[in-house]
């Protein structure tokens, strides 16, 4: 049996996946197994290794929150201005005047092909030369700027590609009532092509929370990563205990955003399904252009 994109897997190859998937269960417990083993060791799972992250609540509001906070607030700076710069760069390169899509596609693949990281050492070099920044708050600049840059050149792409991805029916059926190109964009071309675009959106925006460490690792910023050196030195926490619970934080925070974007990826999606909009006369003549099809209308009356 075939179907469009794939052929249907018989009898045989059924088995034969069923066979690859034990065989690659039974491999990863053994890995498992044996890392558990070499960390048992060394005394890695000591209790009273873990114990201060479970027992002290200095570890965590000397550390871990004021480390999470920095976190969040450097990924939530950094989705709010490059959502919106994303999307401005995606639509500019669809654009009908040239300097506007030459300029537009310049600065897009400029700082989509510079790591994220050089871009962060960019921006903090260049924030020294400023003597209002604190140094204090300058690795946060660096990070949220070289975040933003990179980030939102990749979001232009997904939000370009969004739109070009729906049907030309689309664009021909808003000049068709007399709508201009920016109209068509607003409330016929943007609308549908969100809920095509949010698994490539929240997939950059998990990114983003996790190149955060970038600046901890680099920039000494106070994030999440940045935080179990200190705890290690100062407190006599353990290193891999500490790495450990800040996996499990990243996690629990990825894996937050993208059930939210799942959660309103379905929403949406229920919402255009039950939800039969019909464009009225009243809404015709206030998007149509004055004097062409409106006025072309009455006069056939």
């Amino acid at each position: 049996m075939t179907n469009v994109l794939y052929d249907v897997p018989g009898p045989r190859a059924k088995r034969r996946n069923l066979l690859y998937t034990v065989v690659f269960l039974a491999a990863l417990g053994v890995l498992i197994w044996w890392v558990v083993l070499s960390l048992a060791d060394k005394g890695q799972l000591e209790w009273s290794k873990w114990a201060p992250f479970f027992t002290d609540s200095r570890t965590w509001s000397t550390y871990l929150l004021p480390a999470l906070e920095n976190t969040l607030l450097g990924a939530a700076l950094a989705m709010v201005i490059a959502l919106p710069l994303g999307a401005l760069f995606g639509i500019a390169r669809l654009s009908d005047h040239w300097w506007v899509l030459g300029a537009a596609g310049t600065v897009v693949e400029f700082f989509r092909a510079i790591p994220v990281l050089i871009l962060m050492l960019f921006a903090n070099a260049a924030y020294s030369q400023f003597t209002d920044i604190s140094p204090s708050s300058r690795p946060l600049y660096a990070v949220v700027t070289g975040l933003v840059l990179y980030n939102a050149s990749v979001l232009a792409e997904v939000v370009r590609a969004g739109i070009l991805a729906l049907p030309a029916g689309q664009t021909d059926a808003a000049k068709a009532i007399g709508m201009r190109k920016g109209q068509t964009m607003t409330y016929v071309l943007l609308p549908q092509s969100v809920t095509a675009m949010l698994p490539a959106l929240v997939s950059q925006l998990v990114v983003i929370v996790k190149d955060t460490a970038l600046g901890g690792a680099m920039l000494g910023f106070s994030e999440l990563l940045a935080s179990v050196r200190p705890m290690s030195a100062n407190y006599g926490a353990n290193t891999i205990a500490g790495f450990t619970v800040v996996a499990v934080i990243f996690v629990a925070l990825n894996f937050a955003l993208t059930t939210f974007a799942g959660w309103l990826e379905g929403r949406l999606r229920r919402g255009k399904k039950s939800t039969g909009a019909v464009v009225g006369v009243d809404a015709v003549e206030e998007l149509a252009t004055p004097g062409e099809h409106v006025g072309q209308a009455e006069e056939t009356k």
